[in-house]
């Protein structure tokens, strides 16, 4: 078996295609979008990333401007933005600041957080609420790389097994406990009903489907790599490291769906051979659910 490989690119288009029609509803409303970027460094993965979110901003039509801060700037930087009325959304590239980037990220008004990195959305996620009204018409904000990583395990075709819940059946495995990617990745595959096997250098976590109950639960677990990666039917990998041991193709189950995160690829050939589908990127479709994000964002800000 040689892995079907999904380029997030054609997704992320289809994705930035919704968000240009809205960015248009708002601009014809007298409303125009800007989002504030805060980066650190000319030259690295932070530096790149930032380029690729000004592609993808203004492809829709949404204004961004990126501004070079020292670490000592930083926090000044996020407190003009929260306070200008022209910026609607910030985005934050690390490292970039001077104190702990997480307490950076608390400084980031909740409302202008396009990111979704911030406290209060990340209350929302692991209590499993998914609207912030009590109507329930304004949805939460997702942070945006873990829901890049959502859609595109739903376009490779990950489904559950009955209809109690979307992903019911399913088990995963996910290699990265960051609370940028890996925790909150794995706190949204449990609310939808997947096991959730949680590896990282301390050890291992298993997050048990939110099935008959309002959220997931987070247990101890003796499993080792060997057996999550095993039982995993999805296998997610976002080590940024050249040391980490690649997944290789014995340790994975034939047909599996498989996604790399990091900077450094954290799968080796004989992966892709025996996985289904293999995503070897995330990228292009962070930035659109970064887009995304805005535009919820703007409507509960209407409100």
């Amino acid at each position: 078996m040689t892995a079907t490989v999904l380029d997030p690119s054609p997704v992320a288009a289809s994705f930035r295609d919704e968000v240009r029609e809205d960015v248009e509803r708002l601009r014809a409303a007298g409303r125009t979008l800007r989002v504030v970027g805060l980066l650190g460094q000319d030259e690295g993965p932070a530096a790149t990333y930032a380029r690729f979110a000004r592609r993808g901003f203004d492809d829709v039509g949404i204004e961004f401007d990126l501004r070079h801060v020292t670490p000592d700037e930083a926090e000044a930087a996020v407190a003009a933005a929260n306070v200008d009325a022209d910026v609607d959304g910030i985005f934050l590239y690390y490292p970039l600041a001077a104190r702990d980037d997480r307490w950076l990220r608390e400084l980031v008004d909740p409302r202008k957080d396009i990111e979704g990195m911030h406290s209060f959305w990340s209350r929302l996620l692991y209590e499993n609420e998914r609207f912030v009204d009590s109507g329930r018409t304004l949805r939460a904000i997702l942070p945006c790389t873990p829901l890049a990583i959502l859609k595109l395990l739903n376009r490779a075709g990950m489904r559950g097994t009955s209809g109690n819940a979307p992903l019911e059946g399913v088990t995963a495995c996910v290699i990265n406990r960051s609370e940028v990617v890996g925790r909150p990745l794995a706190a949204m595959l449990a609310n939808d009903g997947a096991r959730v096997h949680s590896l990282d250098i301390s050890g291992a976590v298993t997050y048990e489907p939110a099935i008959g109950r309002h959220t997931h639960e987070v247990r101890s677990s003796g499993i080792d790599r060997a057996a999550a990666l095993a039982d995993a039917d999805v296998v997610i990998s976002a080590v940024p490291s050249r040391d980490f041991e690649l997944i290789r193709g014995d340790e994975i189950r034939a047909g599996a769906i498989c996604v790399d995160v990091a900077e450094f690829t954290n799968f080796a050939e004989s992966a892709k051979e025996r996985a289904g589908v293999f995503v070897p990127r995330v990228g292009p479709l962070t930035v659109a659910m970064a887009a995304r994000n805005l535009i919820r964002l703007a409507h509960i800000t209407q409100k």
